[in-house]
């Protein structure tokens, strides 16, 4: 049983929390409770709002390497983890309260050689979607992943995969289930498509255009875009001389990120810190993330990591009966979120799991 003292964001209280034996929050005096900090800022734990636990650069990882990720996350503050799409079965890592939490969901959709080989589930039938969809709703924690465009290397660059009329019946199977849906996009054609059949996130969304963020907005769509996976674009593209107008479009994707960024901000498009680790990157670089989107020019990088995200997802925050999942700080990371990098203290559904 703990007690902690000081400035609990976004509220900007001065407040005394108490956990309870449960390693709940109360707002009631706990008899015994141990001081754990007194001062600091502290804020609900942070999100990663796109990862893949159980996915490493080769493919699918071992469900003890999947839990050394999780637990990298968890270290670097990160308690609550959106994984958006593993070849892997994680469901085991759920149980563990020492670990953040993960919602799951399930294995990406794609079509044959436009994806990440192993890694997706691929359909020779596009029209296969609306069912595949289904089942990866069941499977997963109320989020199912597409792949809305990749390298088609016929055309030389990137392309749609799914037909308009499938992503719309797709879409639907998924509400119907009570699942949201997200797709990985980078360029800007498979986007008119995605958006206009209601989809509820895009990821990545490099191409998204002013006309397509103002539909976002309408619609109430989120953006997640993985800036420090978009810093690889150049490297993706060095690499891919074969096909000139890929790396061409590659590069200037990568130029206009920040834009589309500022742009959607602006425009009143939920936009949301996720880190794309997994694949190519680590895990444990949220605030790498944070440092990206606060440099793009979002006004709350800090809350796209913690209780926006969080609020997003359906998790609480700093309430009573709530989980003790909090991270404090000596200073107030809004001002500068380079302070996320050493926190005083990570809790997790009630004990210490890092002090510093």
């Amino acid at each position: 049983m703990y007690r902690l003292r000081g400035v609990a964001l976004p509220s900007e209280e001065s407040v005394s929390l108490w956990v309870d034996q449960s390693g709940l929050l109360t707002d009631e005096p706990v008899a015994g409770a141990e001081l754990l900090v007194d001062g600091g800022w502290i804020l609900p734990g942070l999100v990663d709002a796109h990862c893949h636990i159980g996915l490493g650069p080769e493919g699918a990882v071992t469900l003890e390497e999947a839990d050394a990720q999780a637990r990298t996350d968890r270290d670097a503050g990160t308690l609550l983890l959106r994984d958006c799409g593993s070849p892997l079965d994680t469901t085991p890592l759920q149980a563990r309260e020492d670990l953040p939490e993960i919602i799951r969901a399930g294995r990406h959709l794609a079509r044959p050689k436009r994806y990440i080989r192993g890694v997706s589930v691929d359909l020779d039938d596009p029209g296969l979607l609306p069912e595949h969809v289904a089942e990866q709703a069941a499977a997963g924690d109320g989020w199912v992943k597409l792949v809305g465009d990749w390298i088609d290397r016929g055309l030389g660059d990137l392309a749609p995969l799914w037909p308009d009329d499938v992503l719309v019946a797709a879409i639907d199977a998924a509400h119907a289930a009570g699942a949201r849906v997200t797709a990985h996009v980078f360029g800007a054609d498979a986007l008119p498509g995605l958006i206009n059949a209601g989809i509820d996130c895009i990821e990545h969304g490099t191409g998204l255009t002013d006309d397509l963020i103002a539909e976002m907005a309408r619609r109430g769509t989120a953006l997640v875009p993985t800036l420090i996976n978009v810093e690889t674009f150049p490297g993706i593209a060095a690499s891919a001389s074969r096909f000139p107008a890929y790396a061409a479009h590659m590069r200037a994707l990568h130029a206009g990120a920040g834009d589309v960024v500022r742009t959607a901000v602006a425009a009143g498009v939920p936009v949301y810190a996720g880190t794309d680790a997994g694949g190519s990157l680590a895990h444990g670089l949220i605030v790498d993330e944070v440092l990206a989107l606060h440099a793009a020019g979002h006004p709350d990088a800090v809350g796209a990591a913690s209780w926006g995200a969080r609020e997003w997802l359906g998790r609480p925050s700093l309430r009573a009966g709530h989980p003790a999942d909090l991270a404090v700080y000596r200073a107030d990371p809004r001002s500068d979120p380079a302070t996320l990098r050493e926190p005083v203290l990570v809790m997790r559904r009630g004990r210490p799991v890092r002090t510093g």
